[in-house]
């Protein structure tokens, strides 16, 4: 690992360094640009990415999305494509692995339904009711 002051990483891009205490301020950090994931900020150094901002809750916003795309890929397609039952299954699925424990996970949930939230909630109150 490179040597390390407070802000300053010694090896890593100048607008890294540039932006530290910034991101030390909002708990963001800086990867690579060829380590970006969706949902982070790419900034750019005379014209050509130099790296990438990953915003606070990021990680969390990511796992929800790979949570979503296992359970596409176990049903078999993109989630509003599925019949209902299917999306009923999906939400059941994605309820047992914690999903609906992350900030706004409803609506995130709901947008990859391609239904409302009140749908969403509905089909939660569905499976809750069933297991009583």
């Amino acid at each position: 690992m490179p040597t390390t002051s407070r802000f300053r990483l010694v090896g890593v891009h100048p607008l890294a360094n540039a932006i530290a205490p910034l991101l030390e301020h909002i708990g963001g950090t800086a990867v690579p640009a060829d380590e970006r994931e969706p949902g982070d900020i790419v900034l750019y150094w005379e014209g050509a990415p130099a790296i990438a901002v990953r915003l606070p809750g990021q990680e969390l916003t990511s796992a929800l999305d790979r949570m979503i795309r296992e359970v596409e890929g176990e049903l078999g397609g993109r989630l509003p494509d599925l019949p209902r039952p299917d999306k009923q299954r999906a939400v059941r699925l994605l309820e047992e692995r914690g999903a609906f424990t992350l900030r706004k996970s409803v609506e995130t949930v709901a947008k990859a339904l391609g239904v409302s939230r009140f749908t969403v909630y509905n089909y939660l109150n569905r499976e809750q009711a069933n297991r009583h």
